[in-house]
C-alpha cells in the first residue's frame, strides 16, 4: 500500500480479463524551450502542460472578456488561446507576443458559462453533463442511456434555446454513476473506494483526500477487507459544490508518502497540486482497473448522477469502473490533478469519467499535499515507473456482488451512499464493481505507459 502508510504488502494483480499495456514508459522529462519567429511575430512557445496552464492564467487575465478559453495542443506542445477580438486587434497580437497560438472564435467565455447556467436551470436531469470544450468554442452536452423519451425531449429542446453552434450533444452507451466499491483500496461500511493523495491536514496531522461520496457512505476506512478501522472521515462533500472528503488516520505517527502506487513495486512521487488543461494527458490509478491514461477533455463540468447534481468537475476520456472511486488522477511529472468522482462505461468499451480536482478539494479542507505544497503551476518531480505493466488489479472477468464486503462485480451497484441510479441495487450504502473487483484489497495496475 505504497501510497497510503508505510508498506504492508505488495499489491496483487489478476492474471484473467486484462489486457497488458506494454512495458515502455513514458516518463521522459519535456523540453521547455521557446521559439522565436524570423519575423517580428514570435512563433508560439514550446511547453509542458503545467507551463502552459499557467501561461492561460496569466493570458485569462490579460485578454479579459476577448478571452474565450484555452487549450494545451499536445502533439505541438503548444497552448492555445481562443479570442473574441470584436473592435480590439490588439489582443490578438498580445495573445501571440505571450507565446500562444492564437484562434479567434465565435462564442466568448461568458456566452459559453451562460448557456451552461440555463442547462443547469432548464436541464439538471438525472444521466447528463456538460462541460465548455474550447477546442470546439462549444458547449459539450452528454446524456447517458437513462435519457429516453420527454426527458431526452427537455434536454434537446433546451440545447436550441441556446441558439445555433453553441452546443454539441452526445450519447453514451453507459450510465453516470458514482465509481464506488477499489490507486489503493480502502473499505468501510461494505464498500470499497481507492485512496486518492496522501496530505497534511491544517492540525498537522496525516490524511488523504478520497471521493467525497466515500465519505458520505462510511465514517471509518480501514486498508484491508473486515480489518480494523485506521482512519476516520473528517470533512466530506457530495453531493453540491464538488466530490471529496478529508479522512484522518487514527494513528498520529502514521508516515504518509506523497506518492501513487502504479504497480509492480512502481512509484510516482507526487510534489504538488496542479490545475487540469484541456488537452493535457492525466493517468488514473484506481484499484479495480489499475492504470489508464488519456486526455482532459473539458473544465467545470457539471454531473446530474442519481444522487444529486455535482458540480466543478473535470471531464475525461480516461476509463474508470466502480471499486477506483476517489482514485489518484495525476500527471507524468508529478502533478496531482484529481479524484475518480464518476462516470459512464467502462475499460472495455471506454466511456468517460469525471474528477473532483485536487486543488479545489485543498483549498476547500486547508490542507497540502506534497513537501508542504498545495496548488502549484510549475512542474513537479519526476516519476518513476517503467518495467513490467499490466493495466488490471483486481479484475476478473464477473462474479457476484454484495454491499456486505467489497464485493465482486457484475454489475450490480449498491445504492444508498453512492451508486447507480440504475441497474441492480442492493442498497448497502456505496456502489460496488462492475465486472472487475475480488474484494480482497490487492488492485494496484502497472507503470505507466502511453495506452489508454
Amino acid at each position: 500500500m505504497s501510497h497510503k502508510r508505510i508498506p504492508k504488502r505488495k499489491a496483487a494483480m489478476a492474471a484473467g480479463g486484462v489486457a497488458a499495456l506494454g512495458a515502455a514508459a513514458i516518463l521522459l522529462p519535456q523540453a521547455n524551450a521557446s521559439q522565436d519567429g524570423a519575423s517580428g511575430t514570435p512563433a508560439p512557445r514550446t511547453l509542458k502542460a503545467a507551463d502552459a496552464q499557467g501561461l492561460a492564467a496569466q493570458l485569462s487575465g490579460l485578454l479579459g472578456d476577448s478571452f474565450a478559453g484555452s487549450y494545451y495542443d499536445a502533439g505541438k506542445r503548444q497552448l492555445v488561446v481562443n479570442v473574441v477580438p470584436g473592435d480590439n486587434n490588439n489582443v490578438v497580437a498580445q495573445a501571440k507576443k505571450a507565446g500562444a497560438a492564437v484562434r479567434e472564435v465565435a462564442h466568448s467565455l461568458a456566452a459559453l458559462e451562460s448557456g451552461a447556467h440555463t442547462l443547469k436551470a432548464q436541464a439538471s436531469i438525472p444521466g447528463t453533463a456538460w462541460a465548455i470544450d474550447p477546442r470546439t468554442n462549444k458547449l459539450r452536452v452528454t446524456a447517458d442511456r437513462t435519457v429516453t423519451g420527454a426527458r431526452w425531449d427537455r434536454l434537446q429542446a433546451t440545447v436550441r434555446r441556446l441558439g445555433p453552434g453553441m452546443a454539441t450533444v452526445q450519447k453514451s452507451a453507459g450510465t453516470f454513476k458514482t465509481f464506488v466499491s477499489g490507486g489503493d483500496a480502502i473499505f468501510g461500511g461494505g464498500a470499497r473506494c481507492s485512496l486518492g493523495f496522501n496530505v497534511t491536514a491544517s492540525d498537522g496531522s496525516p490524511a488523504f483526500l478520497t471521493a467525497g461520496h466515500c465519505g458520505v457512505a462510511a465514517k471509518q476506512w480501514s486498508d484491508a477487507q473486515n480489518g480494523q478501522p485506521i482512519a476516520t472521515v473528517d470533512q466530506a462533500v457530495f453531493p453540491g459544490n464538488g466530490d471529496f472528503s478529508l479522512v484522518k488516520y487514527d494513528d498520529p505517527n502514521t508516515q504518509a508518502p506523497s506518492e501513487v502506487n502504479v504497480g509492480g513495486g512502481q512509484t510516482v512521487q507526487i510534489s504538488q497540486a496542479a490545475e487540469a488543461t484541456v488537452g493535457q494527458q492525466v493517468f488514473r490509478m484506481g484499484s479495480t482497473t489499475g492504470l489508464h491514461d488519456g486526455q482532459v477533455l473539458g473544465l467545470d463540468a457539471t454531473v446530474n448522477y442519481p444522487e444529486g447534481t455535482v458540480t466543478g468537475l473535470i471531464q475525461t476520456n480516461v476509463c474508470a469502473e466502480p471499486g477506483d472511486s476517489g482514485g489518484s488522477l495525476f500527471t507524468q511529472d508529478g502533478l496531482a490533478v484529481g479524484l475518480t468522482s464518476g462516470g459512464s462505461g467502462d475499460c472495455t468499451s471506454g466511456g468517460e469519467t469525471f474528477f473532483q480536482p485536487v486543488t479545489t478539494a485543498l483549498q476547500a479542507t486547508g490542507a497540502t499535499l506534497g513537501a508542504g505544497g498545495g496548488s502549484a503551476a510549475g512542474t513537479g518531480g519526476a516519476g518513476q515507473g517503467a518495467g513490467d505493466q499490466q493495466a488490471g488489479g483486481d479484475q476478473q472477468a464477473g462474479g457476484d456482488q454484495s454491499g456486505s464486503g467489497a464485493g465482486d462485480g457484475s454489475g450490480a451497484q449498491d445504492g444508498s451512499g453512492a451508486g447507480d441510479g440504475s441497474g441492480a441495487q442492493d442498497g448497502s450504502g456505496a456502489g460496488d464493481g462492475s465486472g472487475a473487483q475480488d474484494g480482497s484489497g490487492a488492485s494496484d495496475g502497472s507503470a505507466l505507459t502511453g495506452t489508454n
